[in-house]
């Protein structure tokens, strides 16, 4: 199974960084790369909440798929899974206190590959996803420390 994780130690206490990281429809504010998200049923970002989401990904400028907000730990841990033809896709954040600042975790799993996709998504995270993980995470730090 292919995966990655990517960390970053922000300049502000776990309570501030929180709202960023467990609220998905901020996850656009911070994403390097076009991301829109809409709620399908439940609360947002409640366990067991349903959203629909809109992003760029290597080949596909216009990517959807769905998902299901799995764990909200608040000011802990945030996780989701997410599923599209290609596959499914579990996402954790992981917020640990680290002196006056926090350490954020992002752990990406792809959980089920299909077809092309199973063959072509090892080398394609290694060249882009990895680099656009670590992107991802400088750019919630700058934002987090911006806002504080």
């Amino acid at each position: 199974m292919t995966s990655g994780a990517f960390t970053v130690t922000i300049d502000a206490q776990p309570e501030a960084v929180w709202p960023w990281v467990a609220d998905l429809s901020n996850h656009a504010d911070w994403s390097p790369k076009p991301y829109r998200i809409e709620w399908l049923e439940g609360e947002p970002n409640a366990v067991g909440s349903r959203f629909h989401s809109a992003g760029v990904i290597p080949g596909d400028h216009h990517h959807e798929n769905e998902g299901r907000i799995t764990e909200n730990q608040p000011t802990t841990r945030f996780a989701f899974r997410s599923s599209d033809p290609q596959g499914e896709y579990a996402h954790t954040y992981t917020l640990t206190p680290k002196g006056g600042g926090t350490d954020v975790t992002h752990q990406v799993e792809f959980v089920k590959m299909r077809g092309l996709a199973a063959v072509l998504l090892p080398p394609v995270f290694a060249l882009s996803g990895k680099p656009q993980g670590r992107k991802r995470m400088e750019v919630l730090k700058r934002k987090v420390e911006g806002s504080a």
